[in-house]
């Protein structure tokens, strides 16, 4: 059973009074009980497990390496065998832990648990096992700049991304697909959102939503920029349609329960907002024509969604979303001639250097720039000055430098990864670090 603070009261306190208390996205592998037969493992990706008088049926199954763990924790809490995983989608810290389930079931004689998944999953799971390197690649470029992957569980490490340990959906849907486990009945409703395979499970009686990653204590992940499409537009609509089912509790995989018809109304209703405006701004702008560039820098969060604890923008943010909004709608053209059908990087770079007067012209400035706060053009300079000179020492002192400060000012975990990946490309060009300890605290530390 879990020895932090009991994750409804705290979710409580934190919507009633508008106040964080970090952290909100807890990963601490215990279980909690939050009513007769519902409980939650939280890991990364948490695991809810509903008890019936036929077996339990669970919510996700956390990652590869966290799979195991979040059984024994279960364990600890009932002898009941696993009926039913489903799958909110097919994201590795939600499906790498299946294994583990089935290994239980196995090694106690029972049968094998039935996987439940929305139609896409099987093509995604074909996706990563066919770029399988990149999403090696991307999964540590995303997670390296705070931790080391494997310490999360996630995968993202080793020659498979995608685990052969891993279940394959034992029964799939298309729109909803209802089933019931002893006194238990749960519809399954899909909906694009963060992934294209994405479900969340419906339990009208009690009036609860398991919203999988459509509801996760962070600004929603609608942007991601070394993911496919994300689609906002539609996660705002499954966050409405739960509000309109009724919802008066909210469990998701990600951060803490929401339990209460108003709490849920605000965090959901602000939620859907964000997306709502974020989309419908970009919308207005490209069917006035205006470039990607215009766009990025002028569509913003409303004011008075800025400061709230659930919207916090620490794994995506907005700029990313209206990135994915613009991309699903204009395609990869971002509207400046010159960029249909660019000059190679470093030939731009060369250019510029030559005008400047030498790369250490490009440096200077570029130091410049980082003081004064500027890190925006900075990383720009930067860039320019290790693509002209790639193996100019000063070029990748200064470009490591400028990154490892760049990170340290940003807030989301998706650009802390990039540049941190930046700045560690330097500085093995170099042989040397140029920033001891940059990271700090680590995503453990700050998730808690």
């Amino acid at each position: 059973m879990s020895t932090h603070p009991d994750p409804v009261e705290l979710s409580s306190r934190i919507i009633d009074t508008g106040t964080a208390e970090p952290p909100h996205n807890r990963v601490t592998g215990e279980l909690t009980q939050v009513d007769d037969d519902i409980a939650v493992v939280e890991s990364f990706s948490h695991c809810w497990v509903i008890r019936t008088d036929e077996g339990l049926v669970c919510f996700d199954t956390s990652g590869a390496r966290s799979g195991a763990g979040v059984v024994e924790s279960i364990r600890n809490w009932t002898d009941a065998p696993f009926h039913s995983l489903v799958y909110t989608h097919g994201h590795l810290d939600h499906v790498g832990g299946s294994g583990a389930f089935i290994a239980d079931a196995e090694a106690r004689g029972e049968p094998r648990p039935k996987v439940l998944a929305h139609e896409a999953v099987p093509a995604r799971f074909d996706r990563y096992r066919t770029t399988n390197g990149w999403n090696i690649v991307i999964n540590l470029r995303q997670f390296g700049g705070v931790v080391k992957p494997d310490a999360m569980g996630i995968g993202g490490s080793g020659r498979a991304f995608l685990p052969d340990s891993v279940a394959e959906p034992d029964e799939t849907f298309r729109s909803t697909l209802a089933f019931s486990v002893g006194d238990r009945s749960i519809e399954l409703h899909h909906a694009r959102g963060e992934t294209d395979d994405h479900a969340w499970g419906w339990d009208a009686l009690n009036l609860t939503a398991y919203t999988g990653d459509f509801m996760s204590w962070v600004f929603p992940n609608a942007g991601n920029p070394q993911k496919v499409q994300r689609y906002p537009i539609e996660w705002a609509a499954a966050l409405r349609e739960m509000l309109a089912a009724g919802a008066e509790r909210v469990f998701p995989a990600h951060g803490l329960p929401i339990v209460g018809r108003q709490r849920v109304e605000l965090v959901l209703g602000d939620l859907a907002e964000a997306l709502e405006h974020l989309s419908g701004r970009t919308l207005e702008l490209m069917n006035e024509g205006a470039p990607l560039d215009t766009i990025i820098h002028e569509v913003t969060v409303p004011d008075h969604l800025q400061d709230r604890p659930w919207l916090a923008p620490q794994y995506d943010e907005p700029e990313f979303v209206v990135r994915n909004v613009y991309r699903q709608f204009g395609g990869w053209w971002d509207g400046n001639a010159a960029n249909l059908k660019p000059a190679p990087e470093s030939a731009l770079a060369s250019e510029v250097v030559a005008l400047a007067g030498s790369v250490e012209a490009l440096t200077d400035r570029a130091r410049e720039l980082a003081e004064a706060g500027d890190l925006r053009l900075a990383c720009h300079l930067v860039e320019m000055a290790v693509a002209a000179e790639p193996q100019h020492d000063g070029a990748h002192r200064a470009r490591a430098a400028v990154y490892w400060q760049r990170r340290k000012a940003t807030r989301s975990l998706m650009s802390k990864g990039i540049f941190a990946a930046a700045a560690r490309e330097s500085e093995a060009e170099l042989g040397e670090k140029v920033v001891a300890d940059p990271l700090g605290e680590s995503l453990g530390k700050a998730l808690g």
